[in-house]
């Protein structure tokens, strides 16, 4: 769950209705495909190759051959029901913007979490402009000091 909500930037309620026959091959990448996320907007999702081994690795693992991705696991780690909540979701996942953090350029960002406007993006991530680490320091364009 976390690699596909990292890598593919996702929503939770995408993520938890994500199912097996969206994750389609498109121009030789695979990707989830028209998903339908928040105000009816329609988008395919790119999904590194990454994240496809560990989506197959843990539908091997839980036998799931179609419907809904992510499911339940019981107290004696037992795949069952359809699906899975919101809260178990959210027990999983409390870090947020781990994208950002990690170097992601915003724009990029901004089309995996299918924002229309990159406002909304920086509302999500709590963007801050960083005096200490100003990105015109590194331009590399600088005068030789000598």
């Amino acid at each position: 769950m976390l690699a596909v909500l990292l890598g593919c930037g996702l929503r939770r309620g995408e993520l938890l209705a994500l199912q097996l026959g969206w994750i389609q091959q498109r121009e030789e990448h695979w990707v989830i495909a028209d998903l339908v996320g928040k105000g009816g907007h329609v988008r395919t999702v790119p999904m590194p190759t990454w994240v496809k081994a560990a989506v197959d690795a843990w539908t091997a693992t839980a036998g799931i051959t179609e419907g809904a991705v992510f499911r339940a696991i019981s107290k004696v780690g037992r795949v069952w029901g359809d699906g899975m909540t919101a809260k178990v979701l959210c027990d999983i996942v409390r870090a947020a913007a781990v994208c950002h953090l990690a170097g992601g350029e915003l724009d990029q960002i901004q089309f995996l979490l299918g924002h229309v406007s990159i406002q909304t993006t920086e509302r999500y991530l709590g963007c801050k402009q960083q005096l200490r680490c100003a990105v015109n320091d590194r331009l590399g364009i600088e005068p030789d000091a000598s």
